[in-house]
Order: C-alpha cells, then structure tokens, then sequence
C-alpha cells in the first residue's frame, strides 16, 4: 500500500470519527486544552502505524480504545499537588507536640469526675451525638451543651496542671511535660 493510500486510510477515519473523540475525551477530562492534546496523542499514535491502521477491521473502535488507553495513562501519571503554608515546619512540629500530648490525656481524664469523663469521653471522643447523649442521660440539649463545656474547661485546666501545657503567643501548644 502506498504512502498516499495510507494516509487517504488515516485522513478518513480521523475526520469521520475525530468529532466524537473531542467530545468523548472533553466530558472525561473537563479541560478543552487537555482534551485536545490527547486527541493529538491519538492522532500521532495512529499516524505511527502506517499501513497497519489500514489494515484495522474497525477505525472507530481502534481509536477509542488508544485514546481510552492514553487517558488512563495521563492519570495515572497525574499527579495533584497543593501548596503547603510558608510556615508548614512549624504545623508539623504543632502537630507533632499535640499529638504527643495525647500521652497525657487518659491520666487527666482519671482525675475528672465521672460526670465530665463520660461526657467527655462519649461525645468527643467517641463522637456520640450530644441529642444522643441527652437522649441516653435523660437530660436537655442545653443541659448536655453546657455539662460539656464545662468539661473541656476542666480537662484543659487539668491537662495545664498535670502536663505543664505551655502555649505560645497564639494558643496553640508550644511545650509540655508528658506524664502518664
């Protein structure tokens, strides 16, 4: 087959077919720009098989199955990023050091009464729902509201004294003492 023929065979099926891959490859990515560098990917992929193409029993579903094929690669190639904060050392090192302190908290939780440590430990920790245990308690919404700040602020009070929490300038944790 010639040269000629080979791209007549090309040029026909990728103007019969080019139309509904553009739009086939637009509704997967979202991206207009992305949609028609992969058409072209396509297009050369094609052009690189020469006569072979030709050859192709049917053109339409040789084409989708290269352009299906080359957007799973540009996925799995893809890679999305997200731009960390000027100060991400310092989140880690916070993240870290309340982490850390996680160490100290079923001691404190020992030394609030049982009241507080069952609110605390239902609804915070175990993430109940407060109309749950309101529900359970046999207590208002608001009574449960309240019971649990007051709870939070014991166990913060607790957790300053008993750890020897510091906070820097901004009240986020900068230091403590791990007792267990």
């Amino acid at each position: 087959m010639s040269t000629e023929a080979t791209t007549n065979c090309l040029t026909t099926a990728w103007t019969m077919h080019e139309p509904e891959l553009r739009g086939w490859l637009r509704h997967r990515l979202g991206n207009p720009a992305e949609a028609d560098d992969l058409l072209q990917d396509v297009f050369l992929k094609a052009l690189r098989q020469g006569e072979r193409f030709c050859s192709v029993h049917n053109a339409r579903a040789w084409l989708f199955e290269v352009a299906r094929n080359t957007l799973a690669d540009q996925l799995r190639v893809a890679r999305n990023t997200v731009d960390l904060p000027d100060d991400f050392p310092a989140l880690v090192l916070e993240t870290d050091t309340v982490d850390t302190l996680t160490a100290c908290l079923p001691r404190v939780l020992s030394e609030l009464s049982d009241e507080d440590r069952d609110a605390l430990t239902l609804c915070d920790l175990q993430g109940m729902q407060q109309g749950e245990f309101a529900r359970a308690k046999g207590l208002g919404l608001s009574a449960v509201k309240s019971r649990l700040q007051r709870a939070r602020l014991r166990l913060r009070e607790r957790m300053s004294l008993a750890c020897q929490v510091q906070l820097d300038e901004t009240g986020h944790v900068a230091d403590f003492v791990p007792r267990k």
